[in-house]
């Protein structure tokens, strides 16, 4: 495969691949560390990749992978804050404003004690703007157990929302 057979054929991936690293890293530049490690890996073996009948869902699983590999090294573990998210709007106060931030961090930390897998659905559909399809593929899970885990998340969260009350 050339090289320009390889952007071709790969280079489309991009944008969903970026949202997937995204929204479970919650940081730019390691999304962009792990895309970058995600095509290096995809070149090395660029031999090996004309058996692979779904290459776009070979990517977003191997993107998961090294995102998940990259969350269980121990020095990453703290860096898990959910991306800010505030929209500010001609009506808002500095107070509203100060109100809202401290809501999505307290949200986004209640995420991150969510189990594994539903935090995994919960931060690639609400911070990565990702489709059940997309999450459907990038966890090997079927289409209900992801809508299951989603629903399981919610209510968690509301569960914790209303005891924070």
């Amino acid at each position: 495969m050339s090289a320009e057979e390889f952007k071709q054929l790969y280079y489309p991936f991009h944008p969903k691949l970026y949202r997937v690293a995204f929204a479970l890293l919650n940081n730019a530049d390691d999304a962009n560390d792990i895309l970058q490690d995600t095509y290096c890996k995809l070149w090395s073996k660029r031999k090996e990749l004309a058996d692979i009948l779904q290459p776009e869902a070979f990517c977003v699983r191997l993107v998961k992978n090294l995102c998940l590999d990259f969350l269980r090294l121990p020095r990453n573990r703290q860096n898990n804050e959910p991306p800010e998210l505030i929209q500010i709007t001609a009506d808002t106060t500095p107070e509203k404003e100060l109100e809202s931030k401290e809501r999505i961090q307290q949200i986004g930390a209640m995420i991150g004690r969510l189990p594994e897998k539903q935090r995994i659905v919960m931060q690639m559909k609400s911070c990565g703007n990702c489709s059940l399809k997309d999450i459907e593929i990038a966890m090997g899970e079927s289409a209900e157990n992801v809508r299951m885990l989603l629903s399981r998340g919610r209510k968690t969260l509301k569960s914790m929302l209303s005891n924070r009350i």
